[in-house]
C-alpha cells in the first residue's frame, strides 16, 4: 500500500511541482498554467518542462490545462460529491512533474516512506548527481550514493533502472509515445517499480488523463469521506468506483488529493 504523492502536511502540496498552487479560481484554472514554466532547481529533470515526441508518431493525449479544465467540468457536472469539494475548496491544483529519470527515482525514494523524508533523500542525490541523468548515476560509487540515505534495497532499484535507462532497454521517450497499457507494462517490469509507481509516472509526469492509482491511501481515505463509506474501500470497490470518473479518472484523483489535503483540521469535513 502506498501513499499518494503528494505531501501531507501542506496545502501547497510538494510533488516537484512545475508550479505552486495559488489562490484558484472556482470557475477557471489558472493563467500560469498555460505557460510553459521554469522547473525548480531540485527536480533534475532540465531547464523546463517537455513531452519529447517523435515526428513521425502521435503521443497519446496528455492533459492540457484546456483539457483539464474541460475535464474538471465533466467530472463536477455528473458527480454532486467531487461537486461540493470544487465547491469548498476550488479547483485543484494541476499537480505534474517532469517526465525524466530523476522523476522515476523520486517516485521509487517515495515507496513506503514519508513523502518528507524521501524528498531529503532525493535533494542529497541530486547534489551527488550532477547531472541527474541515468548515465552519470551508474557511474557513481555505489557507497558515495548511499551516503545520501538510499537504502540498500532502493540503491538496488535505481542503479537496475539506471542501467535500462542508460542502454535504452528502458526508452522513456518511447514510453511517452505508448498507450497507457502498454507504458505501464514497460515500466512495471523493471525491477522497483510496481503498479502505484507506475500509475503516478503516468498521471503526473506523462500527464495522461485516465490513470487511476491503485492502492494510493490517501485517494482511499478521500473516497471514504466523499463517497460516505463506512470503511475504506477494497481495491475492487476502489476500482468500481473510479469507472464512474472515466475518462478523467487523472482528475478525479486530484480532486480527491485536493479534498485530503484541504480538508485535514476543517470543521466542515463533516459535511461531506
Amino acid at each position: 500500500m502506498w501513499y499518494a504523492a503528494v505531501t501531507m502536511d501542506s496545502r501547497n502540496a510538494d510533488i516537484g511541482l512545475l508550479t505552486k498552487p495559488s489562490n484558484l479560481s472556482r470557475d477557471t484554472l489558472p493563467k500560469h498554467l498555460n505557460k510553459r514554466t521554469r522547473l525548480p532547481s531540485d527536480t533534475g529533470c532540465g531547464r523546463f518542462a517537455s513531452n519529447p515526441r517523435s515526428p513521425h508518431i502521435k503521443a497519446p493525449t496528455a492533459l492540457t490545462p484546456s483539457s483539464f479544465q474541460r475535464g474538471l467540468g465533466a467530472l463536477v457536472s455528473r458527480d454532486p460529491d467531487l461537486a461540493r469539494v470544487v465547491d469548498r475548496y476550488g479547483p485543484p491544483p494541476m499537480w505534474r512533474r517532469n517526465p525524466c529519470f530523476a522523476t522515476l527515482v523520486r517516485i521509487i525514494l517515495e515507496q513506503q516512506v514519508s513523502l518528507a523524508s524521501a524528498r531529503a533523500v532525493y535533494l542529497r542525490l541530486a547534489e551527488l548527481v550532477v547531472p541527474f541523468s541515468a548515465v552519470r548515476f551508474r557511474q557513481m560509487d555505489e557507497a558515495h550514493l548511499k551516503s545520501a540515505g538510499l537504502t540498500r534495497q532502493k540503491l538496488a532499484y535505481c542503479k537496475h533502472l539506471a542501467e535500462a535507462v542508460a542502454t535504452q532497454k528502458l526508452s522513456l521517450t518511447r514510453l511517452n509515445r505508448l498507450p497507457d497499457a502498454e507504458a505501464h507494462k514497460a515500466l512495471v517490469q523493471m525491477k522497483g517499480i510496481g503498479p502505484w509507481t507506475a500509475d503516478i509516472y503516468l498521471l503526473m509526469a506523462l500527464r495522461r488523463p485516465d490513470i487511476w492509482p491503485r492502492g494510493d491511501l490517501a485517494l482511499k481515505a478521500a473516497v471514504k469521506a466523499v463517497k460516505h463509506l463506512p470503511a475504506l474501500p477494497s481495491e475492487e470497490r476502489f476500482d468500481a468506483l473510479g469507472r464512474a470518473w472515466r475518462p478523467w479518472r487523472a482528475i478525479a484523483a486530484r480532486v480527491l488529493w485536493h479534498f485530503y489535503l484541504s480538508s485535514r483540521n476543517d470543521k466542515v469535513t463533516a459535511l461531506f
